[in-house]
């Protein structure tokens, strides 16, 4: 696919320049590329800013949602919200991401996302760094390969902003 705009989310509590030189390294792929910052906030919180930034940034459709870390759980209701401002989404991917699921009982501020989602594919990518940092995030690989998206484990020297482009691209 070609994405109109790819978003980066850092998890809450860290930052966009947790991204690294990843948005640079998309753009100089000719990507347009959005990551926005919210220093603070989690839950609904950090779903509100998101999007108020993603709004305020004018990109172009579909969205590509890139998800990093603990922003992993929150990409259906970033997703719900970028929908009811009537901007698509053509895909989802998770970087070294936790993957999204139900809301249980003790996630009170889970929000909630659309129940069709994913309504776009979804790929996931496993950075080398994150293949020596957390080796038990196997199985939320092996959970990604289950639910059928692409899976790519980069393997340097390849920059992992060509493995993320190159997943992109397969959506």
């Amino acid at each position: 696919m070609t994405p109109g705009t790819v978003v980066l989310l850092h998890a809450p509590g860290a930052a966009a320049a947790s991204w690294g030189d990843m948005p640079e390294m998309l753009r100089s792929y000719g990507m347009d590329v959005i990551a926005p910052d919210v220093a603070d906030g989690a839950g609904a919180r950090y779903v509100a800013r998101v999007s108020l930034i993603i709004s305020a940034a004018g990109p172009s459709v579909p969205l590509v949602l890139a998800a990093h870390g603990a922003a992993g759980p929150l990409v259906p209701a970033i997703a719900l919200a970028q929908r009811a401002a009537h901007r698509p989404v053509g895909g989802y991917v998770f970087v070294d991401a936790d993957l999204p699921r139900p809301p249980g009982p003790h996630d009170h501020d889970m929000p909630a996302g659309p129940p069709d989602w994913p309504e776009a594919p979804c790929g996931y990518l496993r950075t080398h760094a994150d293949q020596a940092a957390f080796p038990g995030r196997d199985e939320t690989v092996r959970a990604a390969r289950l639910r059928g998206w692409t899976v790519i484990e980069h393997e340097p020297p390849a920059a992992a902003a060509q493995a993320l482009s190159e997943l992109i691209a397969t959506l």
